[in-house]
């Protein structure tokens, strides 16, 4: 172990264990100090919500905290880029997703690993407790089983269920794509995008980009057999179907060649020095593989300085980072208590992103960000996560846009108006 790599190791693991093992913990938001407190908190006073509750359900938003609440829900099959390690071991993850709920957006977020022996008793597991929360955050669960969990468990949950590793990382990244195809002089229904891996985050990100505006006969998926293509059915499973582009080209390396947009989600290397070079000018690498992407930005930058480039990496410009968006889209689902989250407050969320990074920085985030100069352009597309305006934007334009769906319970709170 190198030494950088062994400081990371003993600083992470005394982070996480001093001077409170974890990183979350629960506090009280009563008074507990006298009797008559613990006769109001408790018996027999705590009778009178349960009343109210019991006449109507939906006073558990009054007088408990499932309104600003969401349940963390994995099992550990595919723990960030470490595979399945298991529910247990999957643990530190989903407290730091819950640390980051609270930090961000002031959700509170509780983690649940659950060791299930099928996907059926997975989404039963959520079904029977989704009701003690406002929302349900899915969380490194492998594909394909991500597909079919998230969309079962909408079908039977009445509050959000978003599965972030999909749905938070297609936000984020065309969020920054669009940018870069607007700074690069082009039109996204006109633009080349190849897609290199066929899980949760390459079959999301994809989706969200034709959503958004590119076009199928113009995009290319690739999984370890080369692209999607209806001549290899034998490998055409699951989600890939609708990828299915019969244009020509067969592998990577054909398929890149011109291409106006690469998006990497699946290892690293991947990419040749070739590969780049074949590409459209001006073109966008988006190479999101962690720790190592597809292909090196340094590569690209030696190769192709037209090219705009962005990683899943702090230490490069234009990082992929989901936490630009789950806590402030659940944080607007929640203040109007919505049932889903639909594709308009996808989308909305992805467009705030897009317009807050068109504008000036403030000084405190660029000194949160090491000091250095933001601006708008090829290694600035995206807000940066210590970004205190993000929580003015997402929320409200996700909020607004589940009113306008249809989604909402509640009317528009007057902040967001």
């Amino acid at each position: 172990m190198s030494e950088s790599k062994k400081s990371l190791h003993d600083r992470a693991l005394a982070y996480h264990e001093n001077p409170t093992p974890g990183k979350i913990k629960i506090v009280i938001t009563k008074p507990a100090e006298t009797a008559d407190d613990l006769t109001l908190a408790y018996s027999p006073g705590v009778a009178e919500p349960v009343r109210e509750i019991a006449d109507n359900p939906d006073n558990a938003y009054r007088f408990t905290g499932k309104g600003n609440s969401v349940a963390i829900i994995s099992n550990g099959t595919a723990i960030l880029g470490l595979g399945a390690l298991g529910p247990l071991a999957s643990k530190p993850v989903m407290e730091g997703k819950a640390l980051l709920f609270n930090r961000f957006a002031g959700i509170n977020a509780i983690d649940i690993e659950v060791n299930n022996k099928s996907v059926e008793d997975f989404i039963t597991t959520v079904e029977c407790i989704a009701d003690t929360f406002g929302g349900i955050n899915l969380e490194d669960i492998k594909a394909p089983e991500c597909f079919i969990i998230e969309r079962e468990l909408i079908k039977r949950c009445k509050v959000p269920v978003f599965h972030d590793d999909q749905h938070g990382t297609a936000i984020v990244t065309t969020a920054g794509i669009l940018n870069a195809v607007e700074l690069q002089g082009k039109k996204i229904e006109e633009c080349k995008v190849v897609c290199v891996g066929a899980g949760a985050a390459g079959v999301a990100c994809s989706q969200f980009l034709l959503d958004c505006g590119a076009k199928k006969e113009n995009f290319f998926m690739i999984d370890r057999h080369g692209v999607i293509r209806s001549d290899r059915p034998q490998y055409n499973n699951g989600e890939k179907p609708r990828f299915i582009n019969d244009a020509g080209p067969k592998t990577l390396a054909e398929a890149i060649k011109d291409a106006d947009i690469l998006l990497g989600v699946s290892g690293p290397g991947l990419v040749s020095e070739d590969d780049v070079k074949s590409m459209a000018p001006k073109a966008i690498i988006f190479a999101c593989s962690n720790p190592d992407p597809e292909v090196d930005p340094e590569v690209v930058h030696r190769l192709r300085p037209d090219i705009i480039m962005g990683t899943g990496r702090s230490d490069y410009p234009n990082q992929i980072n989901n936490v630009l968006c789950f806590p402030f889209l659940f944080r607007g689902a929640l203040d109007v208590r919505a049932t889903a989250i639909n594709l308009e407050m996808k989308q909305a969320a992805m467009e705030a992103l897009r317009a807050l990074a068109h504008e000036p920085v403030p000084a405190e985030v660029e000194k949160a960000s090491g000091g250095q100069h933001l601006e708008y352009g090829p290694e600035y597309l995206i807000p940066k996560p210590m970004d205190p305006r993000l929580l003015e934007r997402v929320p409200k334009a996700v909020a607004q846009a589940a009113v306008k769906s249809g989604v909402a319970q509640v009317p528009l709170p007057d902040k967001y108006k």
